[in-house]
């Protein structure tokens, strides 16, 4: 609303609750772009999957590329998937990225283990806990899109639905 964006945000919370698709919808809305747009075709925001790589030469790789501007949009946004399984040597290589990050880069950290985050990292970040929408809440928003799309169906079905979302 003020128009102040943080540098690093920490997104946690089971798998399944929308951590990493928020991460992208955050990328969208700090870059102007509308909600529809493919964000793979951008440069500027890069997702990298910690558990593929997790050491010390992928945070130094980033660190280098933090350093130039960004190249399509006006912030390059890193979202680090599964950020605890970074290697301890990675993590302080991250932090000092996090300690004095580039204007122009918003880190977002997803992960289903804060509790394996070093404190510094931690400590560092905007943190958002995410949790698991109840099973009553998932059939009356389906109940409501079912409606809103004319689509007749029972009752039954939308808790089966809710069941196997797992809250997700």
């Amino acid at each position: 609303k003020r128009g102040l964006i943080s540098h690093a945000y920490l997104f946690t919370g089971p798998r399944g609750v929308g951590k990493t698709s928020v991460a992208r919808i955050l990328a969208r809305a700090v870059n102007e772009l509308p909600p529809e747009t493919d964000i793979s075709q951008y440069l500027d925001i890069i997702e990298i999957d910690a558990a593929s790589n997790r050491g010390i030469d992928e945070i130094r790789t980033l660190r280098e590329r933090i350093a130039s501007a960004p190249s399509q949009l006006k912030y390059k946004v890193y979202i680090i998937d599964e950020v605890h399984m970074l290697t301890r040597e990675a993590f302080n290589a991250l932090l000092k990225t996090l300690e004095e990050p580039p204007a122009h880069a918003i880190f977002v950290l997803a992960t289903t283990e804060s509790h394996k985050l070093p404190d510094t990292i931690i400590s560092r970040t905007q943190r958002f806990d995410f949790r698991p929408i109840s099973s009553g809440d998932i059939v009356k928003h389906l109940a409501d899109i079912a409606q809103k799309e004319k689509i007749d169906i029972d009752e039954g079905a939308l808790v089966l639905l809710a069941g196997h979302s797992h809250g997700g």
